[in-house]
C-alpha cells in the first residue's frame, strides 16, 4: 500500500469544554446543581460565596491585613495562653471547657441528619420478632426460610412445599408438617396477615386474629375462603343464598372484610422521603401571574478578590499558571451558571403566559402545548427546552408541579379548537368521581359526554387514558353491596 499525503476541507462541530459544562448545568436538576456548585467551590480557590450584603460567606481571606492576626487565634477562641504541661492529678476538661459541649435548655444542638432512622422493612421487622419467639435451633432455620420468602407486600413468594424442598439438603428427616407447623408461627407475628399464601388465606389470617365475639365474623371468613370470586364480581343474588343471609346482613359481612389489609407488608415497608425544591416561584400580584427564581436553590457566587490580584500577568509559573487556570473556570462556571438561570426563568415565565387558565381554573382548563412552541417563542432548540424542563419544578398556588406536565398532546373539538389531553383525563376523574358507583359510566358514555361538551375523542382513548389514571373499568367499579 503506497502512503501518500491528502488535503481535505471539511466542517466539524467541536463542544469545547466550556459549551458542555453549559449543557451539563442546564439539565441539571436543583439538588444536582447544589452538589456541583459546593464541589466547584472545594476545587477552585478563586470561586466563593457571598451573602446578601455583598461579604465573602466563606472563610476565605480578601485582604493581607485579615490575615496579620491569625497566629494570635486559636481553636479554643480566646484562651491563647496554654501551659506547657498539665497538673498530674487533672485533666483537660479540670482546665479548659470542652467547645463541643452540649448546653443544656432547648439550645442543644444535635445534628439533624442523626436524628432520622435506617428505613424500617418488613424483613427486619420478622427478623426481631423471630429473635424473640422461642423456637428450637431447627424451628428457626425452618422460619428463617420462611422468613425470606416473604415479599414486600407480606405474602409468600414461595410455596411451602418449594420451602419444604429447599430445607431437605439442610435437614434428612425433615418433615413437611415441620414446616406447615412454623409457618403457621410465623403467620402469627405482626403485621396480621403475613406470609400468606393467597388473597384469600391473608384475609381469613386477618380474621382468624380478630375476637371471636366480632359481629358476623364466623360468615366474613365463609365468604373469604370459599365465596371470595362472587364478591370480587359483586354477584349479590348468589351471596345471599350461598350465605342465607339479608342483605343489610350482607351489608355488614362486606364492611367487616373491607376494614382487612389485602396489603399487611405495606404498612410496615418505609422508603427515605425524596424532597423536591422548587426551582421558580409563581404568585399572584395585582392580578398577574408573576414569576421569580428561587434564591435559595442556587448561592451567589463571586471571584475572590484577593487570590485574583495575586496573579502576575507575565508570570509564566507553575503557581501563577494554576492560579490563571482556576480564574478562567471560575469566570466560566459563573457566566454558565447565570445562563442557566436566565434560561429558566424565560421558559418558566413562557409557560407561565401559555397556562395562565391552568393556574386560575386548574387542569381541567390546560391548554395543549408543546415543545416547539416554547422553542419558537424564545428562539431556542427544542432540546434546549426539553433540557430546561427535566427535573425542574415550579411552585404554583395548586402545589409543586414538574415543568413537563404543562405539555400534553391535543384532540380537535367541534369548533375548530383544541383541547389538552390533561384537560381530558381532569374531564373523565370528575366524571368518574361524580358517578352512580351502582350504576358506573362507562367508556362509551363517558365519550359521549366529552363530545356534548365539543370535544371529540373516541372510546378507545377513553380507555386508554382511564388506564394511564390507574382507573378500572365500569364493571369492576360498580358497587351493589
Amino acid at each position: 500500500m503506497k502512503q501518500s499525503l491528502n488535503l481535505r476541507l471539511g466542517q466539524q462541530l467541536t463542544m469545547t469544554p466550556q459549551l458542555q459544562q453549559a449543557i451539563k448545568l442546564l439539565q441539571m436538576s436543583t439538588l444536582d446543581l447544589q452538589q456541583e456548585i459546593q464541589q466547584a467551590l472545594e476545587s477552585n480557590i478563586m470561586l466563593e460565596i457571598t451573602d446578601d450584603e455583598g461579604g465573602p460567606r466563606e472563610g476565605i481571606p480578601t485582604s493581607e491585613k485579615k490575615l496579620e492576626n491569625t497566629d494570635s487565634f486559636t481553636s479554643e477562641g480566646s484562651q491563647t495562653n496554654i501551659p506547657d504541661e498539665l497538673p498530674v492529678d487533672s485533666s483537660w476538661d479540670d482546665i479548659y471547657e470542652s467547645s463541643a459541649a452540649p448546653s443544656s435548655g432547648n439550645n442543644e444542638t444535635i445534628e439533624f441528619e442523626s436524628q432520622r432512622s435506617n428505613s424500617s422493612t418488613l424483613l427486619d421487622h420478622l427478623l426481631w420478632q423471630l429473635e424473640l419467639t422461642p423456637f428450637s435451633e431447627r424451628d428457626h432455620a425452618i422460619a428463617m426460610a420462611v422468613i425470606d420468602s416473604v415479599n414486600e407486600d407480606g405474602y409468600l413468594s414461595s410455596s411451602p412445599a418449594d420451602i419444604y424442598e429447599g430445607l431437605q439438603s439442610q435437614f434428612e428427616d425433615l418433615d413437611f408438617d415441620e414446616v406447615i407447623a412454623v409457618l403457621h408461627r410465623v403467620q402469627q407475628f405482626d403485621p396480621a396477615g403475613v406470609a400468606a399464601i393467597d388473597l384469600s388465606d391473608c384475609l381469613r389470617l386477618q380474621l382468624m386474629q380478630l375476637p371471636e365475639t366480632t359481629p358476623y365474623i364466623k360468615e366474613a371468613l365463609l365468604v373469604v375462603t370459599r365465596y371470595l370470586k362472587l364478591l370480587a364480581t359483586h354477584e349479590q343474588a348468589k351471596l345471599l343464598k350461598k350465605l342465607d343471609v339479608s342483605e343489610r346482613e350482607l351489608t355488614e359481612i362486606v364492611s367487616l372484610i373491607r376494614t382487612l389489609d389485602p396489603k399487611p407488608g405495606a404498612q410496615i415497608q418505609e422508603s427515605d422521603s425524596e424532597y423536591v425544591i422548587p426551582d421558580v416561584y409563581v404568585i399572584k400580584h395585582n392580578d398577574q401571574w408573576v414569576v421569580n427564581l428561587n434564591p435559595d436553590i442556587a448561592p451567589k457566587l463571586r471571584i475572590n478578590p484577593f487570590y485574583s490580584t495575586l496573579i502576575k500577568r507575565a508570570d509564566n509559573s507553575k503557581d501563577n499558571v494554576c492560579m490563571k487556570d482556576h480564574l478562567q473556570e471560575a469566570k466560566w462556571f459563573i457566566k454558565n451558571l447565570h445562563n442557566r438561570n436566565d434560561t429558566l426563568l424565560r421558559v418558566a415565565r413562557s409557560i407561565v403566559e401559555k397556562q395562565t387558565a391552568f393556574l386560575d381554573h386548574g387542569s381541567i382548563a390546560m391548554k395543549p402545548m408543546v415543545l416547539r412552541d416554547i422553542a419558537e417563542e424564545l428562539k431556542l432548540h427544542e432540546s434546549t427546552i426539553s433540557r430546561v424542563t427535566t427535573h425542574k419544578f415550579m411552585h404554583t398556588p395548586n402545589g409543586i408541579i414538574e415543568f413537563k406536565y404543562f405539555f400534553s398532546s391535543h384532540v380537535s373539538t367541534k369548533d375548530g379548537g383544541e383541547c389538552s389531553s390533561t384537560a381530558i383525563r381532569s374531564f373523565i376523574k370528575e366524571l368518574i368521581d361524580n358517578e352512580n358507583q351502582g350504576r358506573p359510566l362507562s367508556d362509551s358514555k363517558i365519550a359521549d359526554f366529552l363530545q356534548a361538551k365539543g370535544i371529540n375523542v373516541a372510546r378507545r382513548t377513553i380507555a386508554k387514558y382511564r388506564e394511564a389514571m390507574f382507573i378500572s373499568s365500569s364493571s369492576q367499579r360498580k358497587r351493589i353491596l
